[in-house]
Formats: structure tokens, C-alpha cells, sequence
């Protein structure tokens, strides 16, 4: 038996409208990029400059009060020598030592203090790197253009976004304060079907039918529900449904579609191919159901039986099994290719050529062990097992 469900979704996403840019616009934007390039720079260059060296110099006062304490020293030294309590040698040590603390000194002065020199080029990478990363997102994110959203514009847009069960659930107490809201139960009826509440859909269109009447797509709708309520058991309130919206709108192929997969799984065959073909006749040829459809009218007009492949189609199976059999009987094969071979001869109905390959592959697997599943197909296909040994 086959049953063919055909559905049909639309998605509407929420779409925004953008108006085209004019002269201010373009103003706009290209103001806004000059400040935020100019703030990006200047924040760039006070975190550059807080990094770096800076110079520290030594004062006049501190320089000059040195060079007096070591004329002051060196007079010491020499009168040291002079009273005999230093000699030559010990003298000129002092002197050299006192050079290089002058020398050391006079260094210092000026000097520039290099903590953060080491850090200030990974530092400029860094701060290039991030300026330029964060304009490129918000050149691919961002609109300078857009205007400000208040409050109660940006509670929608997050209402937009909720989730369908949540979308559902408002509805649901909506429906509850105004149970004769035909548009309320109109849009929670698809919606659902689509999560799957086949009974909650089924009611829904119901509503819809009692407040609005009913016309072919609320009959075929409610009447899909029903099938998927049922769980393949079918519906007979469905059945005339589907009945009654092909005789109101001949043009929709969606009922005949539904009537004919549920006369074909009940072996009504005759009217299911009458059904099936009503529903093709009304074909443009692109539609996704149409494959459906051909397969679906083979099976009833061949009273519930698949059908089998067409000329075409059998000649192209037999030129692989061909090629199959040649490769097997030249270089041999994995038990699997042989069962393949076998079954492949059964379903173009040649037994006999079915016979002849499973005596070859007992012969090349004369253990049963060794053929798994190969005495089972054969067994069952009524091939004779004389060849095969324990």
C-alpha cells in the first residue's frame, strides 16, 4: 500500500523596507565616519603617548653641587698625599675612581627613562589591529543611516523574533478572552500543524468553518489535520472533505492529491487512479508532488502492486548485472557481491540465471558459514540448494 502526503508551507519572513539614500543621508554618513575615525585616532595616540619614554633632566642646582663635592674630594686626596698618609699609587686609584663617578654622573644627566620604550611598537600594532577590526564589523553590521528606535519600536521588533511556541501561547490567551476571532483561530490553525498538534489544527479550522463558513482550502485543511491525527488510520469526515473541495474548486490539485493517496491505501483503485489523474491533468510539469503523483497512479493502476521498472530502465539493470557477472566470474568477489548478483537476476525475474550464480558462489564458498544470508535468499527465492554443504 502507499500513502502520499502532500503539504504546502509558506514562510513569510519579516521583511525590513529601506529607502533610498538621498544627498542628506550621504551627508550623514560621511560625518559620521570622519568623527569616528577622528576619536579613534586620538584615543589611539593618548594611549601611544602614555606608553613611551620620557626624558628626565637633572637640574642646574644638583649638577653644580656635585662638581663642588668632587673638587672637594679631589683637594682631599691631594692633601692626603701631600701629609704623606696616601702614596703615589693609592692617590692616583682615588683620582681614577673619582673620574668615573664624575663620568657616571654627567651620563645620567638627560638621560631617558626606557620603561614602555620595549612595549610601544607591539603596542601600535595592537591599536591598529583593533581600529581597523572594528570598523570593518560595523562596515558589514552597521547603518549610520538608521534612526534612532524608541522603546516601544524595539519591544516589536523583539516580538518578531519570539519563537513559534511562545508566538502560539499569545495567541492561545487571546483566543481565550475572544473566542469568536476568526483571524485568531485562522492563524494558529496552520501553525499547529506545523508543531505537530494535529488534534489542536483540526479544531482550529473547525472555528474557522463555524465563524466564516467553509470554503475548499479550510475543507482540505481541516481534512489534512484529520489524516495526520489518524496516524494512517484514516478519516472518513476527511474523506468527504476532500470530496467536497474538488467538486468546489476544481483548478486546486491539493485535494484530489489527498483523496487519491488515501483510495490507493484503502485498495480503492479504480477511483484512486481516477483521482490521481485529475489531479496530474491540473500538473505544470515543475510541480514537487508530481513525481509522487506518477508513482502513485502506477501503483493503482496495477491494483496495489509496485510497479515494475520500464523497458528502459530493465535494460540498463540487466547491462550492470552483466558487467557484475563477468567481474565475478573472471577475478571472483566478497560473498556480498555474490548475494548482490543473485538478487539482482530475481528482481528481472531470470531464475534460471539466479540459479546458475548462487552454484557459482557455493563454489567458490562451499562452507555455509562462509555465505551468511546467500541460502537464505535462495531458499526463499525456491532455488535449488543441491551444491551447498554444511
Amino acid at each position: 500500500m502507499m500513502c502520499v502526503r502532500v503539504a504546502f508551507r509558506v514562510i513569510r519572513p519579516i521583511d525590513g523596507a529601506f529607502l533610498p539614500l538621498g544627498g542628506v543621508k550621504h551627508l550623514g554618513s560621511m560625518l559620521f565616519w570622519f568623527i569616528a575615525i577622528a576619536i579613534t585616532a586620538i584615543a589611539c595616540a593618548a594611549l601611544f603617548y602614555a606608553a613611551g619614554g620620557r626624558t628626565v633632566n637633572v637640574s642646574a642646582a644638583e649638577t653644580g653641587d656635585s662638581n663642588s663635592h668632587f673638587r672637594l674630594v679631589l683637594a682631599g686626596i691631594d692633601a692626603d698625599l701631600a701629609a704623606g698618609k696616601l702614596g703615589e699609587a693609592e692617590a692616583n686609584a682615588a683620582r681614577s675612581e673619582l673620574a668615573r663617578e664624575i663620568i657616571r654622573l654627567k651620563a645620567e644627566t638627560g638621560k631617558t627613562v626606557a620603561a614602555g620604550d620595549l612595549g610601544r611598537t607591539p603596542l601600535l600594532v595592537g591599536l591598529a589591529g583593533i581600529a581597523i577590526l572594528a570598523f570593518a564589523i560595523y562596515a558589514a553590521l552597521g547603518n549610520p543611516n538608521l534612526p534612532g528606535q524608541p522603546l516601544a519600536d524595539r519591544t516589536e521588533i523583539a516580538t518578531q523574533s519570539l519563537d513559534l511556541g511562545t508566538a502560539v501561547a499569545r495567541i492561545e490567551q487571546q483566543l481565550a478572552a475572544k473566542p469568536d476571532d476568526v483571524r485568531g483561530w485562522a492563524v494558529i490553525a496552520p501553525a499547529y500543524t506545523e508543531m505537530g498538534r494535529f488534534a489542536d489544527a483540526a479544531k482550529a479550522y473547525r472555528r474557522v468553518i463555524e465563524l466564516s463558513g467553509p470554503t475548499p482550502k479550510l475543507q482540505t485543511s481541516l481534512a489534512e489535520a484529520l489524516l495526520l491525527e489518524s496516524n494512517g488510520a484514516g478519516s472518513d469526515e476527511a474523506m468527504t472533505l476532500l470530496r467536497a473541495a474538488s467538486v468546489s474548486d476544481p483548478a486546486d490539485p491539493l485535494p484530489r492529491l489527498y483523496l487519491a493517496a488515501e483510495l490507493t491505501r484503502t485498495g480503492q483503485y479504480d477511483e484512486a487512479a481516477t483521482a490521481w489523474q485529475g489531479a496530474l491533468a491540473l500538473s505544470q510539469g515543475t510541480e514537487p508532488w508530481l513525481a509522487a503523483a506518477q508513482q502513485g497512479l502506477a501503483v493503482a493502476q496495477n491494483d496495489g502492486a509496485p510497479a515494475g521498472p520500464s523497458p528502459g530502465e530493465s535494460q540498463m539493470i540487466a547491462q550492470m548485472v552483466g558487467g557484475l557477472a563477468d567481474r565475478l566470474a573472471s577475478q571472483g568477489g566478497s560473498v556480498e557481491e555474490w548475494m548482490q548478483l543473485v538478487r539482482a537476476y530475481l528482481v528481472l525475474g531470470d531464475k534460471a540465471q539466479a540459479q546458475m550464480a548462487y552454484d557459482d558462489a557455493v563454489a567458490a564458498y562451499p562452507k555455509a558459514f562462509d555465505r551468511g544470508e546467500l541460502d537464505s535468499i535462495a531458499l526463499n527465492a525456491g532455488l535449488t540448494l543441491n551444491g551447498a554443504t554444511p
